[in-house]
């Protein structure tokens, strides 16, 4: 007997393979500027003034301060710190 998955399970899928898609594309965007000599802080700001003016545009003030909000709790959290390797 199996379980077909619920419409927001559904819709939660989709969600995380477009969010994959896009961190692809960012990343394959990155490597491309770095290889062009572009530092790595130019592009981090040129990429989130893109991203913040497009949501800004797209769903407004409030959703971009909502989005930064996130961002900064994830960094305090030290979500974006490098992993650690130990041996």
């Amino acid at each position: 007997m199996s379980v077909e998955p619920s419409g927001s399970e559904i819709d939660a899928l989709v969600r995380e393979e477009k969010r994959l898609t896009a961190v692809e594309s960012h990343t394959e965007a990155w490597i491309d500027s770095v290889s062009a000599g572009i530092e790595p802080d130019i592009i981090a700001e040129a990429a989130m003034m893109t991203a913040l003016a497009e949501l800004s545009r797209s769903s407004g003030e409030n959703a971009v301060l909502a989005l930064l909000e996130r961002m900064r709790e994830r960094v305090v959290a030290g979500e974006f710190l490098p992993l650690l390797v130990r041996h």
